[in-house]
């Protein structure tokens, strides 16, 4: 057998051969799971005291992605909060492009320290803000610009906080995942890429609508429900 022939053979008993668990466990390991096995050692310690379903792994936002929200706020003014900042890409644009003050709220210590790097590197250290706190505990009630690169478990819960802390003029854009009970009042992008604007007045708007229709429909069931006893 010719050695240039070893590497077909091998190609084909690989091919043809049952990997088995652990054949299994080294593809997976060759094809991300160094990378997550590195995310939970390494930059998931913020995460620890938090509830599995709040955990949303770092995932960096696409250029795409931050050109779709920033498109978002076009024609805003003030300054911009980041909930979930990450390594600060988002918060350092929107300084660029004129919000002030911007501010990003990361529970990760290494991911502060990482966008304080990338602000820094860019000549911004001074003029953006990274701050390590829960963002459930942050107060939104002055804040009229709000981005969100969050998981829906997280936005369904975070849907309450919003529309109780922020004013009628406030904007939220989300990015890769829209608030699962929300109308957005714009979209910018497609696929991942995707973000979603809601204005807080229209959406208030939409529940106090909502409410209504339930409760008539409430209202009507226990009509029938007494005439149908009668």
């Amino acid at each position: 057998m010719d050695d240039d022939d070893a590497p077909n053979e091998a190609l084909a008993e690989f091919k043809t051969k049952p990997l088995g668990g652990w054949g299994v466990a080294q593809i997976a390991v060759g094809t991300g799971l160094t990378v997550y096995a590195v995310w939970v050692g390494i930059l998931q310690p913020g995460f620890r005291k938090v509830p599995l379903r709040l955990q949303v792994p770092y995932i960096p936002a696409s250029k795409a992605q931050v050109d779709h929200v920033m498109s978002l706020f076009k024609g805003r003014k003030g300054g911009l909060v980041d909930l979930g900042s990450g390594d600060g890409r988002i918060v350092l644009e929107a300084h660029r492009q004129g919000f002030t003050p911007a501010v990003g709220y990361e529970l990760n210590p290494w991911l502060v320290r990482l966008a304080n790097f990338h602000a820094w590197r860019a000549g911004h250290h001074d003029a953006v803000s990274y701050r390590r706190e829960d963002l459930w505990k942050v107060d939104l009630t002055e804040c009229k610009n709000i981005t969100v690169f969050l998981a829906p478990s997280v936005l369904s819960l975070l849907q309450k906080k919003l529309q109780n802390e922020l004013s009628d003029d406030a904007l939220v854009v989300a990015g890769r995942f829209p608030f699962p009970d929300w109308t957005p009042c714009r979209i910018e992008g497609h696929g991942v890429n995707r973000a979603w604007a809601y204005s807080m007045q229209a959406q208030r708007q939409h529940t106090l609508k909502k409410n209504d229709t339930l409760t008539d429909s409430n209202l009507n069931n226990e009509l029938t429900k007494e005439k149908g006893s009668t």
